[in-house]
């Protein structure tokens, strides 16, 4: 029988505790459960008022691999939920909102994906989001060097931007914005992507095509999509490794450049948020949101 956990007040049965999810490393579920619950006060800001899409893998990373978009069977009734507008018709999803649901949704075993709105007006987009991604054997590195062009673009419009890992092999720049809808800010998005093609013909490209990926970094501008999620700040990836989706500051992508490693486990997530709190605590400062030109 799963041991009866309270967390604020909600009963929580923990199941599994000491199965391995991350074999090469023998990370077990009960390490999962104690980092999101250690990140809590830094991952939560991120998560809430958020419809989560979740990425389950309940087995590790070698097992069934699945997207959870709608409410889960078996969702506690004091877990919040939304109807959430969609172009085949409105469904429920669940908003961790606190300690006691993320708890929960961490014991599914899943990544945590986002849009970038808010619950409360699904018709206009509060974060810019860009997904750089290294065709091999382009690496982070490359992504390093998109990363801080891209910076300094958006600074030209006046747009402060801030870097996380993807938690795979790329880098994510997220920015706060206001006033636009999803298919502005995407529109905008791509607009920039083009402009870094044109910047560095060598190194970006903005369209999806694999055949012309490798060598290239990827300036995915389509997560902007209102149907669209990314991976949240802070959440585990179903990797070979508990690696996390972190952020990073822009000291650290400038030294990258040179030829660094930008590769951060939970327990260097841990350490880091200790060190330096939440790099991406400005993206919660709704008057720092910029209005796109």
């Amino acid at each position: 029988m799963a041991p009866i956990t309270e967390v604020e007040g909600r009963r929580l049965a923990l199941s599994n505790l000491e199965k391995v999810l991350y074999p090469a490393t023998g990370f077990t579920k009960a390490e999962v459960l104690h980092y999101y619950a250690t990140i809590a006060e830094v991952l939560l800001p991120h998560l809430r008022d958020r419809p989560l899409s979740f990425l389950r893998y309940p087995d590790g990373p070698d097992g069934q691999v699945f997207f959870v978009k709608n409410v889960p069977p078996g969702t506690p009734e004091w877990v919040t939920t939304a109807e959430v507008p969609r172009s085949e018709g409105p469904a429920r999803m669940v908003l961790v909102q606190d300690l006691a649901s993320l708890m929960w949704a961490a014991n599914l075993v899943t990544e945590f994906h986002t849009p970038q709105w808010l619950i409360g007006d699904p018709g206009e987009a509060d974060r810019l989001v860009f997904d750089l991604d290294p065709g091999p054997p382009a690496t982070v590195v490359d992504c390093c060097r998109v990363a801080l062009w891209l910076r300094e673009r958006l600074a030209a419009d006046g747009v402060e931007a801030y870097a996380k890992t993807s938690g795979s092999k790329g880098l994510h720049l997220l920015a706060a914005v206001r006033g636009s809808s999803s298919e502005r800010t995407s529109e905008y998005a791509k607009g920039l992507a083009v402009e870094a093609e044109r910047a560095m013909p060598r190194l970006v490209l903005h369209r999806m095509t694999r055949s012309l990926r490798p060598g290239k970094v990827f300036v995915d501008w389509s997560q902007n999509a209102a149907r669209k999620t990314t991976a949240a700040p802070y959440t585990l990836r179903a990797r070979e490794v508990p690696m996390v989706s972190a952020p990073v500051s822009w000291e650290e992508v400038a030294e990258c450049r040179t030829g660094g490693r930008l590769e951060f486990r939970a327990s260097d997530v841990v350490g880091r948020v200790e060190r330096y709190g939440d790099l991406l605590a400005p993206l919660l400062d709704v008057g720092r949101a910029a209005e796109l030109p």
